[in-house]
């Protein structure tokens, strides 16, 4: 019987190899992530795209299994990320928290907002309220990892409880801390976003395509995250496989840039596509108009681009928004000296205005105006881009 006991615990029901366990580590935490990014996020959160009801079904359990979380909380918690990303109300911001707080204790932040029930209901609208959900998921959210401990029990012995513990911290670590903490404060920009997001790695496949996080924040309805030539999204590719054999629909992707040629006035069709590719049109204007002024202004002088600091160069990209007091009037210092550096961040500054007035017709009067006078402004580089936006539209918005 002490034999018999033993020889469990050292083996589990499985007597599985090393290599077996970790191909089945793998296979568990990875299908984590796909339950997370696919089905909580690009699909309960964003509705980017919907899943045939057994997968849903699956995808609720699994996260049940796996992490305990309850998807009306995490819902809730992401959307009011969007809503209120960088600001005292954001629930894991690194501008207010620090990266060290998000990067290494996120998982508190994230149990911490749960508790408000107000945000909750607020937020967490139009996520599953069923049977299962009331009675099982969201009632008894610690049931499933406690059954996943003993799963994982019975196939390894007591080695796993240590799959368990990696399953236990691989969500809390990957999404809470590295996706929300360094997809904030390091890595690369494709779109001038409203908020400090960044793409960790142009090849999201470790961690479902989350990895592409500057994307999702400039698009964030889109189902597919890969938004260049050069980039890679697995999470889409898992959604076009599950598309091919009826499993999803595809409900949103982010628009494309269509360029119509001999525009002579901003029509309607310029307001919607300027509109819907925002964050596009201000990352062209900045490395189409804002840098090759300040290079050749700063030419004319015979100094270098190099010679102002790299972080008020990128400020320049988004207005000095992230700027604290003194190196926002160490920028305007710098503007004051420089005219027509001074002009096109002006320019930039009310096109951006534009794009947040209400009522359309006010807009693309605002639009025309703007151009015109971007036009006349005397400076071949806004004139270049003036031209550019005349003839914008978006194609799949």
């Amino acid at each position: 019987m002490l034999d018999t006991l033993l020889d469990f615990l050292a083996n589990g029901l499985t007597s599985a190899s090393w290599g077996e366990m970790l191909v089945y580590l793998l296979v568990v935490t990875q299908l984590t992530i796909f339950t997370v990014t696919l089905y909580y996020h690009r699909s309960a959160t964003h509705r980017g795209v919907d899943f045939h009801w057994t997968l849903n079904g699956f995808f609720r359990f699994w996260g049940w299994l796996t992490t305990g979380m309850v998807v009306k909380e995490w819902v809730a918690i992401h959307r009011k990320h969007h809503a209120k990303v960088e600001t005292e109300e954001d629930p894991h911001s690194p501008q207010v928290f620090g990266i060290k707080k998000v990067f290494l204790d996120g998982v508190s932040l994230y149990r911490e907002a749960s508790y408000n029930k107000a945000d909750m209901e607020k937020y967490g609208r139009g996520t599953p309220d069923d049977w299962f959900e009331r009675t099982l998921f969201g009632r008894h959210p610690y049931w499933g990892p406690t059954l996943m401990a003993i799963i994982n029990i019975a196939l390894f012995g007591v080695v796993g409880m240590a799959i368990w513990a990696i399953q236990m911290v691989w969500i809390p670590f990957w999404a809470a801390g590295f996706v929300n903490g360094l997809g904030h404060w390091w890595g690369y920009r494709n779109f001038e976003s409203s908020d400090t997001a960044t793409n960790i790695s142009p090849w999201g496949f470790w961690i479902g395509g989350e990895e592409l996080h500057n994307n999702h924040h400039a698009f964030p309805s889109s189902a597919k995250f890969a938004l260049r030539k050069w980039e890679f999204d697995i999470g889409w590719v898992a959604i076009c496989g599950l598309r091919f054999v009826g499993l999803a629909k595809v409900l949103r992707v982010a628009p494309t840039l269509n360029i119509r040629p001999n525009v002579h006035l901003p029509d309607a069709e310029t307001l919607k596509g300027v509109l819907a590719l925002r964050f596009q049109a201000t990352t062209d204007y900045y490395r189409n108009v804002i840098l090759p002024t300040m290079r050749e202004e700063m030419g004319q002088a015979g100094e270098s681009i190099k010679s102002v600091p790299r972080r008020l160069r990128r400020a320049l990209a988004d207005g000095g928004r992230w700027l604290d007091n003194d190196a926002r009037d160490r920028l305007q210092a710098a503007l004051a000296n420089r005219p027509a550096l001074k002009t096109v961040c002006d320019f930039r500054a009310r096109l951006v205005a534009l794009m947040e007035e209400r009522g359309a017709e006010k807009s693309l009067k605002a639009l025309q105006q703007w151009i015109v006078e971007a036009e006349q402004s005397g400076i071949r580089s806004l004139q270049q881009f003036a031209q550019r936006l005349k003839g914008y539209s978006a194609v799949g918005a």
